[in-house]
């Protein structure tokens, strides 16, 4: 029985005419374990109902197009959503009205970006070999806007409080921005719990680009609302959506 999906409307200063936000994994028809709104359809679940979850988002949320579904690869290409015949990449952008641009996570920070004029909008898939790599440093720049133009929100990732990583992550980060360091909190030799929301802050300032909203959930911690690959492997994925009006 379908059932209504759910969506977090982004709590952030964007003009009116730009709709932003995610799904969770409430409604829809997928059965365990991607119950029930996954929008997914490389891990697992029954095609059809994925077709069916996607088919209940245009309508729920009265969609002006098929959102653009991105083949993401944890790489730092960034694709134009409206003229695009490649959707291998992990982000995409538009500047036309009726556009949707389209992640899909389950503990990877998506990123919604706009700018003040509401003429220019982009999602961008940050796992943290993309954040690290400069995903959404490239979402940004191919909007050609100057970084007080510029408004983020970051979506539902994984928690500081859950995210452990080990040497190398830690050490790649630092070595890029030592100021990083501060993301990062020893719990045994070797291993760390790094904050995503803190380290994407950090690098969107070295860049000028402090109007940053959300980073406040967790989709680890969350069992109700989010998907998460960490705590249960296989399992669904929400989506996070941006288009201009």
């Amino acid at each position: 029985m379908k059932t209504l999906p759910e969506f977090l409307v982004a709590n952030w200063p964007a003009p009116a005419n730009v709709r932003a936000g995610v799904t969770t994994r409430q409604g829809g028809v997928s059965v365990a374990p991607y119950d029930g709104f996954n929008l997914a359809t490389h891990v697992g679940d029954n095609p059809a109902a994925v077709a069916q979850n996607r088919a209940l988002l245009r309508t729920t949320l009265k969609l002006p197009a098929e959102p653009v579904w991105l083949e993401q690869v944890h790489g730092v290409a960034v694709v134009n959503a409206a003229t695009t015949k490649i959707f291998c990449a992990d982000a995409s952008y538009a500047s036309e009205k009726n556009i949707v641009c389209t992640v899909m996570t389950a503990d990877c920070l998506p990123v919604l970006i706009c700018n003040r004029a509401g003429t220019k909008v982009a999602a961008a898939h940050a796992g943290w070999r993309g954040l690290h790599a400069g995903v959404i440093e490239a979402s940004i720049s191919v909007l050609q806007e100057t970084p007080d133009n510029i408004l983020i929100w970051l979506g539902p990732a994984i928690g500081p409080q859950a995210f452990e990583v080990g040497d190398e992550v830690r050490t790649a980060f630092v070595n890029d921005l030592p100021q990083t360091a501060a993301a990062f909190k020893a719990t045994s030799p070797g291993h760390w719990l790094a904050d995503i929301y803190q380290l994407a802050r950090l690098r969107l300032a070295r860049i000028g680009v402090n109007n940053v909203y959300g980073g406040d959930l967790c989709t680890y911690t969350d069992q109700q609302r989010f998907y998460s690959y960490r705590r249960d492997g296989k399992t669904g994925r929400m989506a996070s959506l941006i288009w201009i009006v």
